[in-house]
C-alpha cells in the first residue's frame, strides 16, 4: 500500500477542486480515496459510492469531494495498492483548485505531499514567505500539537552546565494548537509585523506545505515549492 496526500483543496460558492489520477502502467490499478474536512470527518466522493476506484492501463480520471460549506482546507488521501513486491507504483496524483472572481477564473496546482514525524519550520520573514501560508495536516488517527512562534528578532540563550547554547528566538507573539485526528489548519506566516517565524510539530503524521496568495483578494494559495521543511523536530 502506497499513501498520498492532496492537502488545501477548497470548496463553497466560488471555488472547487478536483483529485486527478492517472494509471502510468500496463496493469490495472486499484486505489482508495478518502476524502476529509478540516475537522477530520471523512467525506464522499460526490457520484461515488465508495472510496475504492478502479483504473485501466492508462485510464485517467478526476474525482471531487462532497463539501458544501466554504472551506480551503479540505484534503484527501490516496492509497494505492501494489498487489506484489515485484512490482512498482504506477499511479500519477495530482490536484486542482479552482475559483472564480471578478468573473474570472484562477488556478491553483495541488502537489502531493507526504507526511512526517515532528516536522518542523523556522525562518525569517522575507519576500518569498509574507503573505504565505502554512498547511498543517494530522494524517493520524492520534491527536498532534503544534507551537507557533511569531519573533521580532531578539534571541536569548540559557547557558547549560557554564556551556553557551543555541540561541532561540524571543516570541513576541505565540500559538499553541490542538490538532484532532485527520484534522487540519492554515496558519500564518505573518503577524503584527513578525520578522521571524517557526513552527514545531508533535505527531506521529503530519504534513507540513507552504501556500502563497496568488490574489489578496481571491482566497486562493499556490504552492511555494522552494521552502523546505525539517524531519524530526530537535529536542529542546
Amino acid at each position: 500500500m502506497v499513501e498520498s496526500v492532496v492537502p488545501s483543496l477548497a470548496y463553497g460558492t466560488a471555488c472547487w477542486s478536483s483529485i486527478e489520477l492517472r494509471n502510468l502502467g500496463d496493469r490495472e490499478v486499484t486505489a482508495e480515496v478518502e476524502g476529509h474536512r478540516s475537522t477530520g470527518a471523512l467525506v464522499p466522493l460526490t457520484g461515488q459510492a465508495g472510496m475504492k476506484v478502479r483504473l485501466a492501463p492508462g485510464e485517467k480520471a478526476s474525482f471531487r469531494l462532497q463539501v458544501e460549506e466554504d472551506t480551503t482546507s479540505s484534503w484527501a488521501r490516496i492509497r494505492e495498492v501494489v498487489p506484489s513486491a515485484r512490482l512498482s507504483p504506477v499511479l500519477a496524483i495530482g490536484g486542482i483548485t479552482e475559483c472564480v472572481a471578478d468573473n474570472k477564473l484562477r488556478t491553483a496546482a495541488r502537489e502531493v505531499a507526504y507526511p512526517a514525524h515532528n516536522p518542523w519550520y523556522s525562518s525569517d520573514v522575507d519576500e518569498a514567505t509574507r503573505g504565505g501560508v502554512i498547511a498543517l495536516i494530522n494524517t493520524s488517527e492520534r491527536s498532534a500539537q503544534a507551537t507557533v512562534c511569531y519573533s521580532s528578532g531578539s534571541l536569548y540563550s540559557v547557558p547549560k552546565e557554564g556551556r553557551a547554547t543555541d540561541l532561540l528566538p524571543v516570541c513576541s507573539s505565540s500559538l499553541d494548537l490542538h490538532i484532532p485526528p485527520f484534522g487540519s489548519r492554515e496558519i500564518a506566516v505573518d503577524h503584527e509585523g513578525n520578522t521571524h517565524f517557526s513552527l514545531k510539530t508533535a505527531g506521529d503524521a503530519i504534513v507540513l506545505q507552504m501556500l502563497h496568495s496568488t490574489d489578496p483578494r481571491v482566497k486562493l494559495y499556490t504552492v511555494n515549492s522552494t521552502i523546505k521543511f525539517g524531519g524530526e523536530a530537535p529536542e529542546p
